[in-house]
């Protein structure tokens, strides 16, 4: 019984996302060409963190040991896994203003979840753009890589996309949860999100083995493409640590999503709107 009602629960909150996600789109797209000038710049502005790194590499051959294309895999997959995660989560940092100024009791008034609620609030449709800047430069790597491609290496492609994604929204799931407490947190949540995603980008022997620790065994945002990364490019590991764990993104991301829904689920029950 438990499990049923947890599955009536599940496809009610996705269809109430899925609702409210196209009425946004409706929304977006009665206004076409500001649709597309908004989602080019979004293009644009995403774009401009690769221009960095070109730019760097036009003053060195390798960074942290990597070359120009196994950067560019790093970068791509990072931006189109959280591009990903954001396009569906990205409204979940707004979370902290409703808390404060009290909206959020209009969303419990509703019977829908409150989590498909504030997740679909402002679908943002220009956010194809990182989406798309993250895959044209992913696309680019692979045209250039010299890897010794296996069926496990092709396959790992998007197992790392989706699982990264996976677990960059359980990552603003958690953000939002704190945000039940803090109330103005966002910062912090976005530290751990658009921070995250930036940190991926670059190879991870260029930072302190306390920083890759961290990301791997406390905000495992490693497994979105730091492991299964090093195992595609045969780089191995500057933890030391065996090939096995780049077949974990999967197991990580169910986890990561499951406690995720378990701190939510404790936030929502400790609201006491406003008034409190």
């Amino acid at each position: 019984m438990a499990d049923a009602g947890g599955e009536r629960v599940l496809v009610t909150g996705l269809r109430a996302y899925g609702l409210i996600v196209a009425m946004w789109i409706r929304s977006t797209l009665a206004y076409r060409a500001s649709f597309a000038m908004t989602a080019f710049g979004n293009l644009a502005a995403t774009g401009l963190d690769f221009v960095a790194i070109l730019l760097m590499f036009s003053h060195v051959t390798t960074l942290g040991g990597f070359t120009l294309p196994e950067v560019a895999f790093l970068y791509g997959t990072s931006g189109t896994a959280f591009g990903l995660a954001d396009l569906v989560m990205g409204s979940m940092d707004r979370l902290g203003r409703r808390v404060r100024d009290g909206t959020l009791d209009t969303l419990l008034a509703r019977p829908a979840p409150v989590l498909a609620q504030v997740a679909a609030d402002r679908f943002a449709l220009r956010r194809l753009g990182r989406v798309t800047q993250g895959l044209l430069v992913l696309v680019w790597a692979l045209a250039q890589l010299e890897v010794a491609w296996t069926p496990v290496k092709v396959l790992m492609l998007p197992l790392m996309v989706v699982s990264g994604a996976a677990i960059f929204s359980a990552v603003f799931v958690a953000g939002a949860a704190f945000q039940f407490w803090a109330q103005d947190a966002s910062e912090v949540q976005n530290s751990f999100t658009y921070g995250g995603s930036t940190l991926l980008q670059y190879p991870p022997t260029v930072f302190g083995h306390d920083l890759v620790r961290g990301v791997t065994f406390v905000v495992p945002l490693a497994f979105v493409n730091w492991l299964p990364a090093l195992y595609v490019l045969g780089r191995p590991d500057p933890l030391g640590l065996p090939d096995w764990p780049a077949f974990a993104p999967p197991v990580v991301a169910v986890v990561c999503c499951a406690l995720a829904g378990a701190a939510w689920r404790v936030g929502l029950r400790s609201y006491r709107s406003t008034g409190s």
